[in-house]
């Protein structure tokens, strides 16, 4: 029988350092929760704003899988491999952070906000040759269906990772209805509502709602509003 769990939009920790307003989905930097960890290898699932001409430093990361999903505004990225780039509303960006890598993020418009969501996953291989990438999506590919923006496998749609999970989008009309079918046995989903209202496996979740599902072969979504939502596929041991 399918289990479940709820992670409402207001239970989530806030840190506010003026520059930036980041909601965490998972204990993270001065927020902790022993009972909000991770969800299976889904780690990180930070929800940012950065204000007008500002960003993160060059920092340092190792092991993990980082995903940076644009939801409105520009990012400037910097890294320790020579990567320079801009991602925007539309792209998603993964990094293997692997034996180690540094990078900056920047919001370099004067006079507008970014917000995206930031994500990491345990990976599945320890010490890999840091990698980069970086894909400009179609929007209407997520028209009322599941767009793949992520996957373990290079020749799949969307970035791949050093995991076996699926990332999925949607943005559904009222009224939409859809299936979505595990791809590995163990995996469960998180699903992280944009906007809207979306009804899963009869459960109501809400804008910035989450709700993760596992033990279960498929997961039905019903959108009760407009609404989007991102799926993120992940296994639960690893």
């Amino acid at each position: 029988m399918a289990q479940t769990i709820i992670h409402k939009a207001e239970t989530r920790g806030r840190a506010n350092h003026g520059w930036l307003n980041s909601y965490h989905s998972f204990s993270f930097g001065s927020y902790y929760n022993p009972d909000r960890m991770n969800f299976g290898a889904l780690r990180v699932l930070n929800d940012d704003t950065v204000d007008a001409g500002m960003g993160f430093g060059k920092h340092p990361h190792d092991n993990m899988e980082i995903i940076s999903i644009p939801l409105e505004g520009d990012l400037e990225h910097k890294d320790s491999m020579n990567n320079v780039a801009v991602i925007k509303n539309g792209d998603i960006q993964a990094m293997s952070a692997g034996t180690g890598i540094y990078h900056s993020e920047y919001n370099n418009n004067r006079d507008s906000q970014v917000k995206f969501l930031q994500i990491w996953l345990y990976p599945n291989k320890k010490n890999v040759e840091p990698r980069y990438d970086q894909l400009t999506l179609n929007l209407e590919d997520r028209h009322n269906k599941l767009q793949q923006v992520l996957s373990p496998n290079p020749n799949d749609d969307g970035v791949w990772i050093h995991q076996d999970a699926w990332f999925h989008l949607g943005k559904f009309d009222k009224g939409i209805e859809t299936e979505y079918t595990i791809k590995k046995q163990g995996n469960g989903v998180y699903a992280f509502l944009l906007s809207g209202e979306v009804a899963i496996n009869d459960q109501l979740v809400g804008t910035r709602d989450a709700l993760g599902i596992w033990d279960t072969d498929k997961i039905t979504l019903s959108a009760k509003t407009d609404a989007e939502f991102l799926l993120m596929e992940v296994p639960m041991e690893f």
